[in-house]
């Protein structure tokens, strides 16, 4: 076998064999004919030992039999010892000697001549290359680019290897870097304990000064220990005594005399921080409270410009079994802004199949356009219609009375709006739970500034001018004789139910509990409109009590949450039947009050000097949620169906007309 070559030597001998081919113009015919060879010479054409490269018009023959050139795993010394030195530059004297040790430990390839392009190889056992016709075009071209391949391969080799050194390489810089980083390590800690050792010796000088000092010191006691020893020997031994008692006493008089400094310097600064952080305190509690101040001040200037009486229209979807209603029956107008306001105006068709023209045709339908403070669509979540009041509920935390009614038909939504769904979906949930969620976060915060609030609920219902209590329990339930509307105290404007629960109130799973209680003892029935319809009115007050006590400042209000009975003529909502007289008698009593409640508001808007609270027991126990010092917010519901049209306008009138009111500003009930 053949010594191996050098590396270098090698890609030399590459680059050589890379040398561009220049074909020799072909005398063969372009009618595409071929010539035919012999056996004998496609074997010759295919012979992997030898191959022909046709350089400029000459043929160079080049030996193929050589082994392959093995993976390098060393460099030549003098290649070797250049990167050791360019390395050594970069990364320290240690990192060289490493690279140095790692390419000492390889072992040098043996270096092969390299020939002269022009000289021919030696042959392999003797024999003499044979050589291709000139007219063998096609092994010519095989044999070279059996070369070519050869070359390719030998390439490939040359870049693994040099792959390989510069993995080599970047170990030994990575390694370079550990050990630069552990040189430090231990230079630091050389560092320490240089200067621990520092600290040892001046230590060391101290204690040898004081050895100095005190044989001294021995040295002259010992004197005196002489002199006195010829006088007295039992006196001196008593002095020794006494003196070392003495110094003892005095070292730990010094300790303590320092320690007693170190103590009153850091008494006298905690109490100077003390007082500097009181002060601050003092100062953020004073801006925080007028910060408090101002906000509730323009909150209440800021509802009080939306009006200290609003209304809102709200339509129900369509339910499933129900008839679509016709298009163009229900609009909704775009805002001022365009779409992306929300709607405020609501336009509603009305058609008489009575009236007609002249010709027969017709009468094309009748529009009613009505404007309100905000319209929700059936599409409209409850969250949506609770985030445009959890404002106005927010103002019961500042002392203002706050009302939220609910009005409309039997059907239209009133108590889903009010209470919410069944099943307990949290997406499905009313005004109610939903207003009491956040006066408990809102008051939450508030504690932080040194506000605390109490909440008591209770919860009744006006059927036939009767007041029941929707809270009660056991034998009381079902019993409305028992409670009547006095006042809370003689000559106090507070209003009470006598006989009625008052639940103190503080998280929102005792709000459910109350709440499933009040519907299963609300007074329904079955009507025309509706498979089960409230025939009372219900009524939800908190009472709300605030008390600032480094202050001496107090609030309190009450938030009134009503789920208004059925608004719906006589005719539409009575069921044939064994109780068709007392479906009458609730029908008249729930019209009566209502239109009681339309008086009390217009009175308000005139500034009237009578106001008739007491025509009405709804009224009447509403009185302080009404007045000019609430603020008050009207639900109309209506429904889409085209078969409700009728009840839908007569809702829309008494709406607009309430939303034409304007009541006196607001005034909070703070002490």
């Amino acid at each position: 076998m053949d010594p191996q070559r050098s590396p270098l030597l090698e890609l030399k001998g590459n680059i050589e064999l890379k040398r561009p081919l220049i074909k020799a113009p072909s005398r063969l015919p372009l009618s595409g004919s071929r010539l035919k060879r012999r056996p004998d010479q496609m074997e010759d054409g295919l012979e992997p030992e030898k191959k022909r490269t046709r350089v400029l018009g000459a043929t160079t023959k080049i030996t193929t039999s050589r082994p392959r050139v093995p993976p390098l795993t060393a460099v030549p010394q003098t290649q070797g010892q250049s990167t050791a030195q360019k390395v050594s530059k970069k990364t320290g004297p240690r990192c060289s000697t490493t690279i140095a040790t790692v390419l000492k430990n390889q072992k040098p390839v043996p270096a092969v001549p390299v020939q002269k392009p022009g000289t021919v190889p030696p042959l392999v056992g003797g024999k003499k290359p044979s050589k291709r016709p000139a007219w063998d075009l096609k092994g010519q071209l095989c044999d070279v680019n059996a070369e070519l391949k050869r070359c390719r391969e030998r390439t490939q080799t040359l870049d693994q290897e040099n792959q390989q050194l510069q993995d080599q390489l970047r170990d030994a810089q990575e390694q370079t870097k550990a050990l630069g980083t552990e040189r430090r390590t231990l230079e630091g800690q050389l560092a320490t304990v240089q200067a621990q050792a520092e600290q040892g010796q001046q230590e060391l000088k101290k204690l040898r000064a004081r050895i100095v000092e005190l044989e001294e010191r021995l040295s002259t006691q010992e004197g005196l220990v002489q002199e006195l020893q010829k006088n007295q020997v039992e006196l001196q031994e008593e002095r020794r005594g006494l003196t070392s008692q003495l110094e003892e006493k005095e070292r730990r008089l010094r300790t303590s005399e320092a320690a007693l400094s170190s103590s009153q310097a850091e008494v006298a600064s905690l109490r100077q921080e003390t007082a500097a952080q009181a002060a601050l305190l003092t100062e953020r509690e004073e801006r925080l409270y007028g910060l408090e101040m101002e906000r509730r001040r323009l909150h209440n200037q800021l509802q009080e410009l939306k009006g200290n009486i609003r209304v809102f229209c709200r339509v129900r979807p369509v339910l499933p079994g129900e008839p679509t209603p016709p298009p163009g029956l229900l609009l909704f107008p775009s805002g001022p802004g365009g779409p992306s306001d929300p709607p405020t105006r609501l336009s509603l068709s009305r058609s008489d199949e009575r009236r007609g023209t002249l010709s027969g045709a017709p009468v094309p339908p009748t529009r009613h356009d009505f404007s309100f403070d905000r319209v929700f669509p059936p599409g409209s979540r409850q969250d949506e219609v609770f985030e445009e009041i959890a404002m106005l509920v927010q103002s019961a935390l500042d002392g203002y009375p706050v009302c939220i009614f609910a009005y409309g038909q039997t059907g239209s939504g009133k108590t889903f709006t009010m209470e919410g769904g069944p099943g307990g979906d949290p997406q499905l949930e009313g005004l109610i739970p939903r207003a009491l969620r956040h006066l408990f976060s809102v008051a939450q915060e508030l504690s932080g500034q040194g506000w605390t609030y109490s909440f008591v609920a209770s919860y009744v219902e006006i059927y036939n001018e009767t007041v029941r209590d929707l809270l009660a329990t056991g034998t009381r339930k079902g019993q409305g004789g028992e409670c009547e509307i006095r006042h809370a105290r003689p000559g106090s404007e507070e209003l009470t139910v006598t006989n009625a629960r008052y639940v103190p109130v503080s998280c929102e799973k005792e709000v459910e509990a109350l709440l499933h209680l009040a519907r299963q003892n609300r007074a329904v029935a079955r009507t025309a409109q509706n498979e089960r319809s409230s025939r009372s009115h219900s009524v939800f007050q908190l009472q709300i009590s605030g008390e600032h006590s480094s202050r001496g400042l107090q609030c309190g209000a009450p938030l009134s949450l009503v789920d208004l009975a059925g608004s719906e003529r006589l005719d539409p909502g009575l069921a044939f039947g064994p109780g068709e007289r007392e479906r009458l008698r609730e029908t008249q009593a729930i019209n009566s009050s209502l239109s009681t409640l339309g008086l009390v508001i217009m009175a308000l808007s005139n500034k009237e000097s009578h106001v008739p609270y007491r025509n009405s027991k709804l009224t009447y126990l509403l009185q302080n949620s009404l007045g000019g010092s609430a603020k008050m917010l009207m639900f109309v519901n209506i429904s889409p169906l085209e078969e409700n049209v009728s009840e839908s306008l007569n809702s829309l009138r008494f709406a607009s007309k309430v939303n034409q009111c304007v009541i006196g500003t607001a005034q909070a009930n703070r002490k």
